[in-house]
Parts: C-alpha cells; sequence; structure tokens
C-alpha cells in the first residue's frame, strides 16, 4: 500500500517538474533566439534499486531487486538546438544564422569580470560611439575583437559570410562560433550559453547569416499546449490514486480499531 503512495507522489513530482519546463517554453514562444527545452524520465527499478557487491552470485555485479516498480526519477533537462524560423524585419542589424553557429558575445556581470557568452539571438543594435551591441547592451566581438561602425556611413551591408561592408568597404567580420557537441553548453539566461570544461569549439567555415532578419523561437505554441494538457491530466491521475490509497488506509484503520 505504502509503495503505491510513494509511486504516486514520486509521478506528481516528475509531472510538476515536466509542467514547469513547458510552461517556461511557452512563455518564451516569442523570444528571439529561444531553444526549446525538454526533460527526461526513468523508472526507479532500473536506476536505483540494484545491490551493490552481492557475492552471493556472480561477485562485484549489480543485479536489479526484482520486478517492482518504486515510481519513477525525474532524468535530466536537454535543449532542442534544432532551426527555428526565421522573420523578416528589414533593421540593418538585425541578423539570423541558418544551421548551425552561435554569435559570440562579451558579457559583463556584476562584478565587472567579462566573458564570452553564445547566443543566436541577433537584434544587435548600434551605440552612439559605434560599437555594436546586444539589447542588453553587450559588445557584439568579431574575428578581431569588439566591432567599431562608422554612424554616418550611408551604407552597411553584412553578407553570408558576416563580413560587414561599409560604403563598400570591408570593415569587419562577426565571429561565428560552432560546437562538436552542443551538450557542453549550458544556460546563461533564456537565450545565451555558456561552454563547459570539454567543450570543443571551432569557427564555422560556411556561416549563413541573414541581415534583416530574425531567428524566433522553436517552441511550438500549439505543441506546448498539448503537452501541458496531457501533463496535467497525468498529475491528477497521480493525485487520484493518493485519494483511494488514503481513503483505503483510513479504512483499514477503522477496522483495525474495531
Amino acid at each position: 500500500m505504502l509503495r503505491g503512495l510513494y509511486t504516486a507522489y514520486t509521478g506528481m513530482l516528475n509531472e510538476q517538474y515536466r509542467m514547469d519546463i513547458m510552461s517556461n517554453n511557452l512563455a518564451n514562444a516569442d523570444t528571439t533566439g529561444y531553444k526549446k527545452e525538454g526533460s527526461t524520465s526513468q523508472a526507479y527499478d532500473e536506476v536505483m534499486a540494484v545491490k551493490i557487491k552481492d557475492l552471493s552470485e556472480n561477485p562485484n555485479v549489480p543485479k536489479e531487486l526484482g520486478n517492482m516498480s518504486l515510481g519513477v526519477k525525474i532524468g535530466e533537462t536537454y535543449t532542442d538546438f534544432s532551426q527555428g524560423s526565421l522573420r523578416i524585419t528589414d533593421n540593418t542589424y538585425d541578423l539570423a544564422l541558418g544551421g548551425d553557429g552561435f554569435f559570440n558575445i562579451e558579457f559583463t556581470n556584476k562584478a565587472g569580470e567579462t566573458s564570452t557568452k553564445y547566443t543566436r539571438a541577433g537584434d544587435f543594435t548600434v551605440t552612439k560611439d559605434g560599437w555594436l551591441v546586444t539589447k542588453d547592451g553587450d559588445y557584439v566581438l568579431g574575428e578581431n575583437g569588439r566591432i567599431q561602425l562608422s554612424t554616418t556611413a550611408e551604407s552597411t551591408v553584412i553578407d553570408g559570410e558576416g563580413n560587414i561592408y561599409q560604403n563598400g568597404s570591408l570593415v569587419a567580420s562577426l565571429k561565428i562560433t560552432s560546437f562538436e557537441d552542443t551538450n557542453y553548453l549550458t544556460h546563461y539566461g533564456e537565450t545565451m550559453w555558456d561552454a563547459k570544461d570539454g567543450a570543443v569549439s571551432y569557427d564555422t567555415e560556411d556561416p549563413n547569416v541573414y541581415q534583416g532578419y530574425l531567428e524566433m523561437s522553436n517552441a511550438n505554441v500549439v505543441k506546448e499546449m498539448v503537452n501541458m494538457i496531457t501533463i496535467s491530466r497525468q498529475y491528477e491521475t497521480n493525485q487520484k490514486m493518493i485519494t483511494t490509497f488514503d481513503d483505503s488506509l483510513e479504512k483499514s484503520m477503522e477496522l483495525i480499531r474495531l
């Protein structure tokens, strides 16, 4: 009986965790460059219910403790880096990337420490001094560091390889970075990523940069809503199981008192 309560309890925790992720995806459905997240689940009997160092059979070989399910274990959160749709803005400094790659951003924290972050959100702007920055004021990096442009140039053209031309002259090139394994990237805020130890990066050989476009979130509102409804129903099912077990325990106690 108590095992049933525990199983339903772990199920509710798992669905709540999944609901938090789906809600965040839905909240960022209109966020430029956002990549949706998902989660995995694992059964306890596959992960934790094993005998360690059991010398009765096959020494030092872990062995499962029977077939009874002991609930669900929250697995891991993963990021879906698939391409989002491109929206036309016709703004000179709105940039989108097609395929792999990230823009390099020089990020400064509250302590004044600087580090390189990576983003797909290309809604950039130019300061009064000509620095190309993000909407939060962080510097966009080029092949030679920060990018400073002329604020009086008659034309600014950014080609598909990330080269920036003003009045027909090459003035800078965007630094576009790709990673061999995106599992080594961790979220920093909603649209930036940090590279963990072990991450292998390289300059994107043939970047596809689109001027006057923005890459939108790859979260689909309809799918996220359907997932949230499914999760809600599964949560309610586990909740009813707990109520049923609780009622059964109460009746059992009443019989014992008689």
